[in-house]
């Protein structure tokens, strides 16, 4: 039951017989509802002190809740971007990691490939060297072979144009010098250069024949003259022979 101060002011009791003394009571109402009034004054004001103080709260939630979403996505903000940063620098060292890796593998297949082709020329410069050797001693071998048997041979003409002209001087018969050593020039020619064709030289003209004295030959010692056969690699080159000078 609300009681308002006027109320009090106004309340009416009744009358007994020696009840309480009437200026007495009133005096202690009006006393009563002006003391009414003002606690209902100050609970009023105190209301509307606590409606401002509570919308100031209410305010103060909302900015601290304001405040926490923004410390909260701030947080959050600053952890993405840490993460981020983490995964970013993770997957940076990685990739530097996996091109390090790839220049070193690169680096070592270049080098096994220089390594390999480097064995590779050499293996074929020392088979070169070893076949052009071998060709060097086969060419001398057989040159030697050829000098020998060339030696043997003009060994061999020598001696038969020597035992012709022995039988000739015996026999008493005409003995053309220039006509026998003619012959026996292509012959040598003939054994040192077995692929040239001298068939087709032409003769030299014989002198009419006029009778001499039969003139006294003397004996001379044929000499063979050895020249010495050059070798040249890879392309082979020989003097020319006696023959040649004298041909």
């Amino acid at each position: 039951m609300r009681v308002t101060p006027l109320e009090i002011r106004q309340k009416s009791f009744e009358k007994h017989f020696r009840g309480y003394d009437r200026d007495e009571v009133n005096a202690f109402l009006l006393t009563l509802s002006q003391e009414w009034e003002k606690i209902a004054d100050e609970n009023k004001e105190l209301r509307i002190k606590l409606e401002s103080a509570e919308r100031e709260v209410s305010k103060l939630r909302e900015v601290e809740g304001s405040l926490y979403k923004t410390l909260k996505t701030a947080e959050d903000t600053g952890a993405n971007v840490i993460e981020q940063a983490r995964q970013a620098a993770e997957l940076h060292l990685r990739e530097s990691q996996l091109r390090a890796e790839a220049m070193l593998n690169e680096a070592k297949t270049k080098a096994k490939d220089t390594i390999d082709e480097s064995e590779m020329r050499a293996k074929q410069i020392v088979a070169d060297m070893e076949e052009r050797l071998k060709t060097i001693v086969d060419n001398y071998k057989s040159m030697e072979s050829y000098r020998e048997d060339l030696i043997a041979d003009l060994k061999r003409i020598a001696s038969d144009a020597l035992e012709r002209a022995e039988r000739a001087k015996s026999n008493g018969k005409n003995f053309d010098p220039e006509q026998h050593f003619n012959q026996v020039k292509r012959e040598a020619k003939k054994i040192a250069f077995p692929n040239m064709d001298f068939s087709t030289e032409t003769p030299p003209a014989r002198a009419l024949h006029v009778e001499q004295p039969e003139p006294v030959l003397e004996e001379k010692e044929i000499v063979i003259e050895e020249r010495v056969v050059e070798v040249e690699v890879p392309v082979r080159k020989v003097q020319r022979s006696f023959f040649d000078e004298i041909g």
